[in-house]
């Protein structure tokens, strides 16, 4: 499944052009120059949110990838450091491919499922104190912390469905 969408931030008012594929495996894209991943990561039925303080907004665990990572590490890592949660079990679900529309500079997003514990309490991530909050929701209230129309609808209903 392939959906079509934009984004204009409200940080720099630039608008992206995204596509967003549905992936069972990320094998095909390993020689991407991917940037960043996320996932939406569940822990006893609830979907875990973290609170990124320099942008004011609710997000999934996810961050930059780190050189010599696989896409696996980099997401793996992200979420501890963001959540303080263990991956218990990990699946891909997609790629977003954001286009700039001034400039056509693509920057892929790869998007993950994951069954997660906890290490521990919640602890504010120290290595650049972005991450100042974390909250387990009821997955079906999602829209009210953040919202990527289709997409985000597609990759919820598709976490779910391999996590159960």
């Amino acid at each position: 499944m392939i959906i079509n969408d934009s984004y204009t931030s409200k940080r720099t008012g630039i608008t992206q052009s995204i596509q967003y594929e549905e992936l069972d495996s990320f094998d095909a894209i390993r020689s991407l120059p991917v940037g960043a991943a996320g996932s939406f990561c569940f822990y006893e039925n609830k979907l875990v949110l973290v609170y990124a303080k320099g942008r004011n907004s609710w997000e999934t665990p996810g961050g930059g990838c780190e050189p010599g990572e696989t896409f696996e590490e980099s997401i793996i890592r992200e979420i501890r450091e963001e959540s303080n949660m263990k991956v218990l079990k990990l699946v891909p679900l997609g790629c977003d491919t954001f286009t700039n529309n001034e400039t056509k500079e693509i920057n892929y997003v790869l998007r993950f499922a994951a069954k997660v514990e906890p290490y521990g309490p919640f602890v504010e991530e120290t290595a650049d104190g972005e991450i100042t909050e974390m909250k387990l929701i009821d997955p079906k209230d999602y829209k009210q912390y953040f919202d990527w129309g289709e997409r985000s609808d597609a990759m919820i209903k598709k976490a779910l469905d391999i996590l159960k």
